[in-house]
């Protein structure tokens, strides 16, 4: 028997419109603070949910899960929020195994999502 590793990937991108509209609310500055204290947030966040799911805290993970989308969409992370709506669809339905694998894609894909605004040439964090 041979058993196989999957090491699934997400095609991330950060909504650069979004990004932008932040900066022209509120400059440079402020942006940049938000920006900071959103991914710090989020990273945070996506800690504390895989914490909530192993300790089989539903109602915590929903709303944890909950403010994640917020967050998201704040910063231009279209996919995170998706994904994270996607988690409580599943908490929402009681399909535990649905959740697990959401929510480890919501972790993958959030992860990647901090990289890629870390990583944008005209941000200074």
């Amino acid at each position: 028997m041979q058993l196989m590793q999957i090491r699934p990937t997400e095609q991330v991108c950060v909504d650069q419109e979004r990004l932008a509209l932040l900066y022209t609310q509120l400059g440079e500055v402020g942006a940049e603070d938000v920006l900071c204290r959103a991914m710090e947030e989020l990273a945070l966040r996506l800690s504390h949910c895989k914490r909530l799911h192993e300790g089989q805290d539903r109602a915590g993970l929903r709303k944890s899960v909950h403010r994640l989308i917020a967050i998201a969409d704040q910063i231009g992370m279209a996919l995170v929020a998706r994904v994270a709506a996607d988690v409580m669809a599943c908490i929402d339905a009681g399909d535990e195994t649905a959740t697990a694998a959401t929510l480890s894609r919501l972790i993958r894909s959030g992860e990647r999502s901090l990289t890629a605004i870390w990583d944008l040439p005209e941000i200074t964090i």
